[in-house]
């Protein structure tokens, strides 16, 4: 990994602990935009043209990597847009089960179009609550992040399986902005039926690019009427079949945001997903520890067997800027202060960091 940290030029200057507000941008993906730029600049519309097959490209790309059929990927600008455009399509009759203080872009599409929603305060053994809760009001769908943006729990993804099992008819609906890219993931086989990412973060593909994955099985509970030229794949009659996911992409894409993406996932390829995998599982235990042997965490993160790479330690303004003044890029959230690892951190980092709240 230290070959890999080179990079990223701003881990010359600081420890970068904010992934999950932000990932960053890299050498060899500036490169690639320059390239991608400079042929527009002397190309116009010709190049746009013959890049065209780039997004054809990125949907099979994102989905090889995430275990999806192409045709079941459609790309977005963000997380938030492809939900909204899927809602539109969603019987508001629906009864929506949704966790208490998961990201807005999640809860409130529901909320702001009367579904009769249903929610479960998170705690060291929620899934627990939220079977109790789809069996006892007969939940229809159940929407959530796979990973809490304040503090970094992560449901068990086993549980989802054995959920979906259990209930075949329920309608399982993820976010995986910040789960996407820190762990192996088979969408196919995952009890997930509709899985939905910015690509800002953890995949460092960079902004205004994200993807949706969505399964044949619960497409027909979806009238999803969102169109338009590109939907029809620019069948100027427009006469054509749209399939589902593309529903989700009326207008023109930009190849510059998609590429990225899929420059990004390839340079994960070359890592390697597993190698990934291995060094936040690494960084998550060893910060765990030592946050925990400072009293910074919350009991039902300590309480819990498997967690993220984002944790939100105990702390004030003070602290914040106490860091902030030595050099580390974190963030305030949820009354705390958001520490998150990517595989570009070490395990030196966390000391450094651990050594800055004891003398602070």
């Amino acid at each position: 990994m230290e070959k890999i940290r080179k990079e990223f030029p701003i881990l010359d200057q600081y420890i970068y602990a904010n992934t999950a507000a932000s990932g960053l941008l890299y050498d060899s993906l500036l490169d690639w935009r320059q390239e991608h730029d400079l042929d527009f600049l002397i190309g116009g519309s010709a190049m746009k043209m013959k890049s065209l097959a780039l997004l054809s490209e990125t949907r099979k790309t994102v989905g090889l990597f995430f275990g999806c059929r192409p045709e079941n990927v459609a790309l977005v600008p963000n997380f938030s847009l492809g939900l909204n455009l899927l809602l539109e399509g969603l019987d508001k009759k629906n009864k929506v089960l949704l966790l208490e203080n998961d990201y807005p872009s999640v809860n409130w599409p529901f909320e702001s179009r009367g579904f009769p929603t249903y929610y479960v305060k998170m705690s060291a053994d929620f899934e627990t609550h939220i079977a109790d809760r789809i069996k006892k009001e007969k939940i229809n769908v159940l929407a959530l992040s796979l990973v809490q943006w304040l503090n970094g729990i992560q449901i068990d993804m086993e549980f989802l399986k054995e959920l979906k099992m259990e209930y075949p008819d329920l309608v399982i609906i993820a976010d995986g902005t910040q789960f996407c890219g820190t762990r192996n993931f088979d969408f196919e086989t995952s009890g997930v039926d509709i899985l939905g990412a910015s690509a800002y973060k953890w995949l460092l593909g960079g902004y205004g690019c994200g993807f949706f994955l969505v399964k044949n099985a619960v497409q027909a509970r979806f009238s999803v009427k969102s169109t338009g030229l590109h939907a029809t794949n620019n069948d100027p009659l427009g006469e054509a079949p749209i399939p589902f996911c593309k529903h989700l992409e009326p207008g023109h894409l930009d190849t510059f945001n998609f590429g990225s993406l899929q420059f990004s996932l390839k340079f994960f390829n070359r890592i390697g997903i597993e190698h990934i995998e291995a060094q936040l599982q690494k960084l998550s235990q060893k910060a765990k520890r030592e946050f925990a042997a400072l009293d910074l965490l919350d009991e039902e993160v300590l309480k819990r067997k498997d967690h993220s790479p984002i944790f939100n330690i105990k702390g004030n303004e003070t602290l914040f800027r106490y860091l902030t003044k030595n050099n580390v890029v974190c963030a305030q959230r949820g009354g705390g202060i958001r520490l998150s690892f990517h595989f570009y951190n070490t395990e030196k980092d966390i000391n450094v960091i651990v050594g800055i709240l004891k003398n602070s």
